[in-house]
């Protein structure tokens, strides 16, 4: 059962179950891919298409949750909360923090890169070395870890 298929079925358990949040957090995940089917006529999205934008819509829920702590919108901050748990459901196992360090050095190694982000020499250069880390592992790790945490971890791991 493909991504689309089991938010369908989903979908109709939580109207079954009178389940409110659930019900339109899947609703609005399935709008948002009919609009990217529609976007691409005689295109229907894979699952890997489906993922990044469940990917997006998760990284969308994250960014308004740093918001609303900030302004200190407890009721808000809860739904939020809410609609997050149930869109990651649908995304694949997050790696933790030591995972993505151990794919991160074996990434490191394979490509040879060494030495500070942002200064000192290095065989190829620190900022396509950087580069080059961080485009293998988001390849490798795509939906399985937030990318703003393998950025932070190349980063430390390259000084």
């Amino acid at each position: 059962m493909n991504i689309k298929e089991q938010l369908q079925a989903d979908l109709k358990t939580a109207m079954l179950n009178k389940d409110e949040l659930r019900k339109n957090v899947i609703r609005f995940t399935v709008a948002a891919i009919k609009n990217a089917e529609i976007a691409k006529p005689g295109h229907e999205l894979s699952d890997a298409d489906m993922l990044a934008l469940l990917t997006t819509e998760v990284k969308r829920r994250k960014d308004t949750i740093t918001e609303l702590e900030k302004v200190d919108r407890p009721d808000l901050l809860k739904e939020e909360k809410a609609q997050l748990d149930v869109l990651m459901n649908y995304l694949p196992k997050q790696l933790s923090r030591d995972e993505i360090v151990e794919t991160a050095k074996k990434v490191i190694a394979e490509v040879g890169a060494t030495g500070p982000p942002f200064g000192g020499k290095t065989p190829q250069g620190v900022p396509q070395a950087t580069g080059q880390v961080m485009k293998r592992l988001m390849a490798d790790l795509k939906g399985k870890a937030d990318g703003k945490l393998v950025s932070e971890v190349v980063n430390e791991l390259m000084k």
